[in-house]
């Protein structure tokens, strides 16, 4: 790892620390300042000529100041004669603006992906994007890992004879069905549309839930409409008990809370994609995800392969 460089934004530093725990390289220095007219700069404060960089920032609240904060870290490693430069971001929060749903609607997820490439970046390292047309987006390589390994360890000691794994939706399916395949379960998928940012409709649950207890596997979790939805459909269809388990848990608006509310939930489980804050509910568990990006960032820096790390998963 002598060739090595890896900085962190504000929202990073803690998964970077981690992140170079597990890597046994040391987390440089950089800082990010802020101008009497609002403008921010970015610094990294290490010598990066030639050096194999890794920029660490998850795209979460507040996502602009944390996308520009990337961006301007992108343009100074570029500047500093880096012989690469990866963006590594945990959570793409512009991930689920995907398509063109509506008249004159902007693409954002296109576009962010086309900023990165502007600033710099020659490779992107990230988590779970929300659909899979995202992934096109970026014009350098991307790869895009997954959760389901640490999700699957955390509920394999339970006794599972008697659960279905649920997909919120179609679209989750697939992502669904191999996590049932880990946990040797059947799988179960909701029929949602969605009207707005917070108003969704699951029509029915397709598949057997009735008196079994449920695993709600989903790539996201930001205002939780989706898995209130998805829990008033269960309760109907006669499940058990609930644990809702999601890659980046955003949880706004008091989420957990509104979902905890809900008797039949017993454990609600995310990862650190996106930074938690302190929670008071002792049903709430975050998974760390930062030993899987070390291993890829150090295949990608020896030029191994990323895509074996899945292999059988």
């Amino acid at each position: 790892m002598k060739e090595i460089r890896v900085f962190a934004g504000t929202a990073g530093r803690e998964f970077a620390e981690k992140l170079c725990g597990h890597l046994g390289a040391p987390l440089s220095p950089s800082r990010i300042q802020r101008f009497a007219n609002d403008c921010l700069e970015a610094q990294l404060l290490e010598n990066c000529r030639e050096r194999d960089v890794f920029l660490v920032q998850p795209i979460v609240k507040p996502v602009q100041e944390n996308l520009m904060e990337l961006l301007l870290m992108i343009d100074a490693a570029r500047g500093a004669s880096a012989a690469r430069v990866t963006a590594v971001m945990p959570h793409f929060a512009y991930a689920r603006s995907d398509k063109k749903d509506a008249p004159r609607i902007s693409i954002g997820g296109r576009l962010v992906a086309d900023l990165l490439l502007a600033a710099g970046t020659n490779r992107v390292l990230t988590m779970t994007l929300h659909a899979p047309q995202v992934h096109a987006f970026f014009r350098v390589p991307t790869d895009q890992l997954h959760a389901l390994r640490e999700l699957a360890a955390h509920f394999e000691g339970n006794d599972l004879a008697r659960t279905t794994v649920v997909s919120p939706d179609l679209g989750n399916a697939k992502s669904a069905s191999r996590f049932a395949r880990m946990l040797g379960t059947p799988v179960a998928a909701g029929a949602k549309e969605r009207f707005d940012d917070d108003r969704v409709v699951i029509t029915s649950i397709i598949g057997d839930v009735e008196g079994r207890d449920v695993i709600v596997l989903d790539d996201e979790v930001a205002n939780g409409s989706t898995i209130i939805e998805v829990l008033a459909k269960l309760r109907a269809a006669g499940a058990g008990t609930v644990r809702v388990a999601c890659t980046h848990g955003i949880f706004s608006n008091d989420a957990v809370d509104r979902i905890f509310a809900h008797d039949e939930v017993k454990e609600i489980v995310t990862t650190d994609t996106v930074p938690q804050e302190a929670r008071s509910h002792d049903r709430f568990t975050v998974l760390s995800v930062t030993q899987a990006f070390a291993e890829a960032v150090s295949r990608i820096h020896s030029g191994e392969s990323v895509s074996a790390l899945f292999e059988g998963g």
